[in-house]
């Protein structure tokens, strides 16, 4: 994983929640950890990532704060921490 993915991975799950963050960018690291990533008809996104399977809204810039604690949820119940990667 480059440094540009560890650093958006590292936004994912900073405090206060960043809800700067773009879901194209999010989507990009899943895929990187090795997640599967499907767009749906209704402006979705399908991850499955380590037999875990999640839906996430595709806004079109910013991702909403309900969204990113999802995909902090997700992330970690996918067994990926910090500490895997670095920065």
């Amino acid at each position: 994983m480059n440094h540009r993915h560890r650093k958006i991975l590292h936004t994912v799950f900073a405090h206060p929640i960043n809800n700067n963050l773009a879901m194209r960018d999010v989507s990009s690291v899943l895929g990187e950890l090795g997640g599967e990533i499907n767009e749906t008809s209704r402006g979705k996104i399908h991850v499955v990532l380590n037999g875990n399977a999640e839906t996430f809204a595709h806004p079109g810039h910013s991702m909403p704060k309900e969204e990113v604690i999802k995909a902090r949820k997700f992330i970690e119940s996918c067994g990926i921490t910090l500490e895997d990667y670095p920065l």
